[in-house]
């Protein structure tokens, strides 16, 4: 896998060039054994802000329709709480199910092995490659320095 190495502050993360990613953070990548089924996750931004990953649950079941922004579920982790919403449009096709024996995966394997759910379907409307999260998290992270954080 192809990466592109960013660094910014105290920041730093190995991003996948072949996903897609929203700007709230999640990223997209179309699986290779099933044609239009898409993995979601966090970025390795999303996770450094809720820290080690507790629990995931979904208020929806496999099947059900979805659509990029609607609050799927909810994930806890050490520093927070979070919904998990949906960066996808299509239908629900399950969460990772390796997250009900290790959801600290999602931290460590972030862009493997920690997925967060699957959607039949296709990326939010304004979600971009990696040069363009890459983009996002400069100024996002120069707006958070500027704010004291």
């Amino acid at each position: 896998m192809e990466y592109v190495r960013f660094k910014h502050a105290r920041f730093s993360a190995r991003l996948p060039v072949s996903f897609r990613y929203s700007l709230s953070h999640y990223w997209m990548v179309e699986q290779e054994d099933v044609a239009g089924r898409w993995r979601v996750g966090f970025t390795k931004f999303a996770t450094r802000m809720l820290g080690e990953l507790v629990e995931a649950r979904y208020d929806v079941k496999v099947g059900d329709v979805v659509a990029s922004g609607q609050s799927i579920g909810y994930v806890e982790g050490f520093k927070a709480a979070s919904d998990l919403y949906c960066a996808m449009d299509g239908k629900f096709a399950g969460g990772n199910p390796i997250l009900e024996e290790d959801a600290c995966i999602v931290k460590s394997s972030p862009y493997e092995d920690g997925w967060l759910y699957a959607v039949d379907g296709s990326p939010e409307e304004g979600s971009v490659d990696v040069h363009g999260y890459v983009e996002h998290l400069e100024a996002l992270i120069e707006q958070m320095q500027k704010a004291g954080y």
